[in-house]
């Protein structure tokens, strides 16, 4: 209800932001319900941007569902698809070649750097800051290109394949990796210094948009925005998948006790650190690997036998999970998608009550979402 006239300053008054774009990553829509300038309530509109992938997966084969999952969240495609190739793996029973897995695994981690960098600029910019964003960028293409060179694609790579990758390695790529996996990080300073030493910065996030551990749990909250309440769970950690269960020596998990904005962005920033390190540690273990396949041949029709299986991964959001129920058909009867972004967004409702409406901005761009990972 809106008041009208002079009855207006004792009125609560409803608000939509959205939906248009409102510098998030798609399209969302707030209904927010204001007192003067704080916030009464908050309900997040979602589905704006539906495509109905769990239903495609539905007439589609298992190569082609591949296709389909990388896209809902599309800064981290690469860590979508394996999600999918690892449930049908599990169906068939399939071995993937240790090369295939070292690789899946450091090309996990620099799409997870490449994730998180967009974050990194976009944050600072929802704020005023754009000098980040350029940083950022830079960044970015540097690994975009190694990225680039080894599937053909920037954004959605289509390098899984069930029972292994696409293709083997081009000539002289790890040594290239490895470059531009120490350039990125001799320059990652820059958001310690330019952000986090940033005053304003410090201001508009410390203390705002405090999400406690009861409600990281209430509502399946996951990732850095989890861990940034002190929620210590990493499924690489605490379920390994891929190679992590030998990378436990170099991978840390980073946590935070304040659950803040500006703890939300420390947990970014130190696990993108955490992720060049990973990068690193899986082009030694690479190099040392006796020759050998990165693939399983597979036959010309692939069916899973009839059963189900669940796998989750840690994509650089939060937890991503497949749940994969087969018929013993080509296609899958039913894929359940669980995304990070559709449960971390959720907290809005608790987060956005009780603050100012300039607050609302710093509280919405720390829950680091995608659109097309919520609506999928």
């Amino acid at each position: 209800m809106i008041g009208i006239g002079g009855g207006a300053e004792s009125t609560d008054m409803v608000l939509n932001i959205g939906p248009q774009h409102p510098s998030t990553h798609g399209v969302l829509r707030l209904r927010i319900v204001l007192d003067g300038e704080r916030v009464v309530s908050a309900e997040p509109v979602v589905g704006y941007m539906h495509r109905g992938a769990e239903k495609l997966f539905e007439a589609r084969d298992y190569r082609q569902i591949v296709m389909l999952a990388n896209r809902h969240d599309w800064l981290s495609a690469f860590c979508n698809e394996l999600g999918v190739v690892i449930a049908v793996e599990r169906m068939l029973g399939m071995e993937v070649p240790e090369r295939a897995v070292w690789l899946r695994t450091l090309l996990a981690e620099l799409n997870r750097v490449l994730n998180h960098l967009m974050f990194l600029g976009s944050y600072p910019l929802e704020l005023g800051g754009i000098t980040p964003m350029f940083h950022a960028f830079t960044e970015r293409e540097e690994l975009q290109a190694v990225m680039e060179e080894l599937s053909g694609g920037r954004m959605h790579y289509m390098f899984n394949r069930v029972g292994g990758l696409k293709e083997d390695l081009p000539a002289g790529w790890p040594g290239r990796a490895r470059a531009a996996v120490a350039g990125v990080r001799a320059r990652m300073d820059v958001f310690d210094r330019l952000v986090l030493g940033n005053e304003i910065f410090r201001g508009r996030t410390r203390g705002i948009g405090v999400l406690s551990q009861e409600h990281v749990h209430a509502y399946g909250v996951s990732g850095p925005i989890a861990r940034a309440s002190g929620v210590d769970f990493d499924l690489r950690r605490d379920e390994p998948y891929l190679a992590y269960g030998e990378l436990a020596d170099v991978l840390e998990v980073v946590t935070r006790e304040e659950g803040d904005c500006l703890a939300r962005f420390e947990c970014l920033l130190e696990q993108t650190y955490n992720s060049l390190d990973l990068a690193d540690a899986c082009l030694d273990r690479y190099a040392e690997l006796p020759p050998g396949p990165v693939n399983q041949r597979l036959p010309k029709v692939l069916k899973a036998p009839e059963g189900h299986t669940y796998a989750w991964t840690e994509n650089p959001l939060g937890i991503n999970g497949y749940y994969l129920v087969s018929k013993g058909e080509k296609t899958p009867y039913r894929l359940k998608l669980r995304s990070a972004s559709y449960n971390n967004i959720q907290a809005l409702a608790v987060l956005l009550p009780g603050t100012l409406v300039a607050d609302m901005v710093s509280i919405l761009g720390s829950l680091f979402f995608v659109v097309g990972d919520i609506d999928k």
